[in-house]
């Protein structure tokens, strides 16, 4: 969902309109703390999917498409590498072949993708990094929520409706990933110090639905599971689902027998299904933001623009990392008393 600067003259005129087009959400397109460059001039820019295989990630792929189309970006025949760092490396290497002069990409890999930015830095070419945070390597800028509230706010949530015991279940993501150990320290650490008669039964998936399922299946196989950390909705959601409807789980909360549910992502089926009493609370990541500031910080490199940590006009916060700067934006924790809110469906395209 995750969600700053004021923006020069054309470039916040040009990005304006990718709000528009992209959801309801009232945020600025600009960002301050910005400054032009000696450079600039714009350029190609190449766009690397990650996967095709999540309901988030598609919705991220329209609003990146509609926000090229919108703003008339140059930008050449995107590419996906579909979860394989190899593919990723080779996706770049044509991008760049082609005449890219800057890098979005979102690398599911965040320890083995340093070797493709190195040799991005040695040409000079500004990368984007969307959704996760390369642990070495040269970023122009990480657009990306801030994955430890994930879990915090996961953890919260659970906690309070559980009234601090119980059995929970964790599917963690992939712990290759920043965003999986973020998620999984942050929710491990806060269970820890703020609930510690909750049992947490923290379950690698890699991202894997069906592993997830086979997981949860043996926990109800061994006792009682009270609640389910779902860490990406879009991958989880539909075997969860379907495991606790076969084990006539699904039941309101006033039920002893009812699973507390809370999830990442925010994407349609999510939202509905916290309608329909399914699930409880998903922590919305903004795959609409994702997309346009991915496009703004693109094009603010290849005009020389530089930033500065701080907090934004756009309701978010730039922070140092080590091998760059990171703009952190807001994901809401969405839950039956706010799943109507339009502003929260920064991943239902067309909304």
């Amino acid at each position: 969902m995750l969600k700053h600067r004021t923006a020069v003259a054309a470039a916040g005129i040009a990005l304006v309109a990718l709000v528009a087009a992209g959801c309801n959400r009232g945020s600025s397109s600009g960002t301050s703390g910005a400054s032009g460059g000696s450079g600039g001039g714009g350029g190609k820019v190449g766009i690397d999917q990650p996967r095709s295989d999540s309901d988030f990630w598609n919705s991220y792929a329209k609003y990146i498409e509609s926000g090229i189309t919108d703003n008339k970006l140059d930008a050449l025949p995107r590419t996906n590498s579909q979860n394989d760092i190899t593919k990723l490396a080779a996706n770049v290497q044509s991008l760049v072949a082609q005449g890219a002069k800057a890098i979005i990409m979102a690398p599911q890999d965040t320890a083995a993708v340093a070797s493709t930015l190195d040799d991005l830095d040695s040409k000079k070419i500004p990368v984007i990094s969307v959704d996760t945070r390369p642990d070495k390597g040269k970023v122009y800028m990480v657009v990306r929520a801030d994955n430890r509230a994930y879990g915090e706010k996961a953890c919260k949530f659970l906690g309070d409706k559980l009234a601090g015991k119980g059995t929970v279940v964790e599917f963690e993501g992939d712990l290759s990933s920043i965003n999986g150990r973020d998620r999984s320290e942050a929710f491990g650490d806060c269970m820890k110090q703020s609930y510690p008669n909750i049992k947490v039964l923290a379950e690698q998936t890699n991202w894997k639905g069906d592993v997830a399922s086979a997981k949860l299946q043996d926990a109800l196989n061994q006792g009682t599971v009270n609640g389910i950390y779902m860490q990406a909705g879009g991958v989880f959601l539909a075997p969860t689902i379907a495991l606790l409807q076969q084990k006539n789980l699904l039941v309101p909360p006033t039920d002893p027998k009812h699973v507390f549910i809370v999830s990442n992502d925010g994407i349609p089926q999510e939202f509905a299904a916290i309608k329909a009493g399914q699930i409880d609370a998903t922590v919305s990541q903004p795959a609409d933001l994702y997309a346009k500031y991915a496009l703004y910080y693109a094009k603010a490199a290849l005009d020389g623009k530089t930033f500065q940590p701080g907090a934004t006009d756009h309701n978010s916060n730039i922070i140092s990392i080590p091998n760059g700067l990171e703009d952190q934006l807001p994901a809401p924790l969405v839950t039956k008393d706010n799943v109507d809110d339009s502003s929260l469906w920064g991943n239902q395209v067309g909304k």
